[in-house]
């Protein structure tokens, strides 16, 4: 269940100003089924040795593939929790070792390949991934070596009942709220008929799913649904379907073949111009090397999130001073920052220990924002509840955040996007 302020309220009273690039948590299908059986909470991870003495993180985020573009915000975000940890003193009285790695996509082997590596340099805590597709490649080798898998990015609802021992955790929400924000906006904007293009796999069939409900329960109409390979070449076929249903709104769940598909809608009279058009995390991006200006104008967008502040994007930079793009950047940083906070509140390293206080860090105790004062509050024999720079993060039993920001963002006419307001849901059952 979803519940969340209505759009157009939440648009006469939370508009804030904001520019943000492009984020992701989505990823190829994999041959990795998830399980039907609701994910054990993380009060009952399995039992295993004690840690070492020393925290080791392992990073396992996108330095090549598809998402390439996100790994820089999502690296900078470990190293600056890192930086501020050993700031701090560490974890148990010594330094947080932090090993990079790189995720690939799932057209490759990477990410099963760094694991091996992680895993042999006893990572406590892996990082990533931020495709929801290269995690269910590699969230079974993990979490049955006893290592907490913790992603910034994974949206697919399908790791809410998934098997993972009660190791696997989450800072992004789910796509189950994504899509009632995506689909209540487009709504409220007048379309009664929609038609939804989709990546054929775990990212793109799940949102489009959880849009299609939200659509139906406003009262419109979906009038169809497509889901295209994204490796394919071309995308006529797939836009002549939704042609010939003549839709006013078309929700486009893409990643970086949104380049290919927009002038492909526009030669089939359904570009911006004809139709309104939504995007969501997956292709929420800076096109203005991409087309000429004036192609997105009016096109909006979902991103999960809250918005960066102006202080924390400078501490980013000032960990890559290259940065042009923030998004996921906050839920790397919280997830680093939780896993070392869970490790002090178990006084124990090893994943299955810090799996085990996870949820009790994130809710229910005395607030802080930071690693240094909520470590002063445990050694203080304090129960903490830690906010976040992403968010409350105050995490269900399944290991997903039970709040959570949807930002909504539009286009001008230099195909960049800027925000328009946030809304706050609340996630359950």
């Amino acid at each position: 269940m979803i519940r969340i302020a209505p759009i157009g309220r939440a648009l006469a009273v939370a508009a804030a100003a904001g520019l943000a690039l492009t984020a992701c948590g989505g990823g190829t299908e994999s041959a990795a089924p998830a399980s039907s059986a609701p994910a054990a909470s993380a009060s009952s991870a399995p039992a295993g040795a004690k840690g070492d003495g020393v925290l080791t993180i392992g990073a396992l985020l996108p330095q090549t593939g598809d998402l390439a573009f996100l790994g820089p915000p999502e690296f900078a975000g470990v190293k600056l929790a890192v930086q501020e940890i050993n700031a701090a003193g560490g974890v148990l009285g010594k330094p947080v070792v932090e090993i990079d790695t790189d995720s690939g996509d799932t057209k490759t082997d990477i990410a099963s390949q760094s694991v091996d590596k992680l895993l042999q340099q006893k990572s406590d805590v892996i990082v990533g991934a931020a495709s929801s597709g290269v995690s269910k490649t590699v969230i079974d080798k993990i979490t049955s070596a006893g290592v907490v898998q913790f992603s910034p990015a994974n949206t697919s609802p399908e790791f809410t009942t998934f098997n993972d021992k009660g190791l696997y955790f989450r800072t992004a929400p789910s796509d189950v709220l994504q899509g009632r924000v995506l689909g209540d906006l487009i709504v409220q904007d007048g379309s009664d008929t929609v038609a939804i293009l989709n990546r054929q796999d775990s990212y793109g069939n799940g949102l489009a799913a959880e849009v299609e409900k939200s659509v139906s329960g406003g009262g419109a109409e979906v009038v169809v649904k497509t889901a295209y390979d994204p490796a394919a070449a071309d995308f006529s076929a797939d836009v002549a379907k939704i042609k010939a249903k003549n839709p006013k709104a078309i929700a486009l769940i893409a990643f970086n073949e949104t380049t290919k598909i927009i002038p492909e809608l526009k030669k089939q009279g359904l570009g911006p111009d004809k139709v309104k058009i939504y995007f969501v995390d997956g292709n929420l991006a800076d096109y203005a090397k991409d087309f000429p200006k004036g192609t997105l104008t009016g096109v909006k967008g979902t991103l999960p999130g809250a918005a960066s502040s102006a202080d924390f994007k400078q501490k980013l930079l000032g960990v890559d001073p290259s940065l042009k793009d923030f998004s996921y950047g906050p839920e790397s940083y919280d997830a680093t920052t939780l896993t070392a906070l869970a490790a002090e509140a178990a006084k124990d390293d090893s994943g299955t220990a810090i799996a085990s206080k996870l949820i009790d860090v994130s809710k229910g105790g005395e607030k802080c924002k930071d690693f240094k004062s909520c470590l002063d509050l445990l050694k203080a024999g304090k129960d903490i509840d830690y906010d976040g720079v992403s968010g409350p993060v105050e995490f269900s039993d399944a290991g997903d955040p039970s709040e959570a920001t949807i930002g909504i963002y539009q286009y001008g006419d230099d195909n960049k996007y800027k925000n328009v307001t946030y809304l706050a849901g609340k996630v359950s059952g």
